[in-house]
């Protein structure tokens, strides 16, 4: 059913529901949890629930809780995006690539900062995990930054996630060994197991086994959380701030109008560590601490790594010392260790 309130929003609420009823019970990773979520849109449709809300932004916002209701799931959601033309005409696939891949690019491929901190430690600000495909060569550029510091921070406080191959692909920067097994993920689809696992080759140089902090808050989400995870797992990098937003299923974007798409997520992430994954609990940081002062956190550890580790070295002793004194101008208590 077709209306139009007197804001001028022309929507067709009934297609959208049935649309996405269809949708879950297809798609979903859970088929049990699909169908009592799809009977309940429904029952929310014939209730005349939707009737009164007066635009796009509100009806977006309500059916993704109604959809999260049942499911728990944060993955599942409905998004509205303002584009000119009519709102019943579905943007092609190839518009639609086109579109990600020049947000992509002005973004950085996620990429928002990378510099070397003084007191020799890099930092990555990174805000989302494209996939190599595109990203590659940005993500490389990266990692061959800051490959001579002393102590590395990846800032995932404001990352929503993106592709498993580029957790994979940069967490294999981290490790100097043979190839292993990072994580696995089932597919409702063919009912299979996929595995992801570390590269036997990187462009440019690894990092060694020098320290490795990972910035946290309670908007780090799904590829962005099993980067965090998986290193807490493998014991390889320090957690720092809040706990994460607790979203593991993969899936795949529906548009269902120009206008109108959902996310369903098909798959679920496995650790294989851990056999299971972080949906619903979040990744739990190993030092928690609010999302504004992580970096400061971090930091502070990386510099007294760098006093302990280099203090009795010769050559090594002025970085000592720079870290000594980045520490008190900072106001931080330096602690002997």
């Amino acid at each position: 059913m077709q209306a139009e309130n007197r804001n001028g929003w022309v929507h067709d609420t009934e297609g959208i529901i049935y649309s996405i009823a269809k949708l879950l019970k297809e798609h979903y990773v859970f088929p049990d949890i699909a169908k009592e979520t799809a009977r309940y849109l429904e029952h929310r449709l014939e209730g005349k629930d939707y009737e009164a809300i007066k635009n796009p932004e509100t009806f977006s916002g309500q059916v993704t809780r109604d959809l999260q209701k049942i499911s728990n799931d944060k993955h599942l959601k409905l998004t509205y995006t303002a584009k000119a033309g009519s709102n019943d005409q579905v943007i092609s696939d190839k518009e639609q690539m086109e579109k990600r891949m020049l947000q992509a690019r002005i973004n950085n491929f996620g990429f928002h900062k990378v510099e070397r901190l003084q007191g020799n430690i890099g930092y990555i600000d990174l805000r989302e995990f494209h996939d190599p495909k595109f990203a590659a060569e940005t993500a490389a550029s990266a990692m061959n930054l800051v490959a001579n510091t002393e102590a590395l921070i990846f800032d995932l406080r404001n990352n929503g996630g993106g592709s498993p191959s580029m957790v994979a692909f940069l967490i294999s920067y981290l490790f100097d060994c043979a190839p292993f097994h990072l994580s696995s993920f089932y597919t409702r689809q063919n009912d299979f197991f996929s595995q992801s696992w570390t590269l036997s080759y990187v462009p440019g140089k690894r990092y060694g086994d020098n320290p490795i902090y990972v910035l946290t808050s309670r908007e780090t989400f799904s590829g962005a959380e099993e980067f965090a995870y998986n290193l807490k797992n493998l014991q390889r990098a320090t957690i720092i701030g809040e706990a994460t937003k607790g979203g593991a299923n993969p899936g795949t974007v529906h548009q269902l109008t120009r206008n109108f798409s959902v996310f369903i997520p098909d798959g679920q992430a496995i650790n294989p560590i851990t056999q299971t994954n972080w949906e619903g609990k979040g990744v739990t940081p190993d030092i928690q601490t609010t999302q504004g002062k992580a970096l400061e956190t971090a930091y502070a550890q990386a510099l007294q790594h760098i006093m302990s580790s280099c203090s009795g070295s010769r050559n090594y002793q002025f970085l000592a010392k720079e870290a000594e004194t980045r520490l008190e101008q900072l106001g931080i208590a330096v602690t002997e260790k």
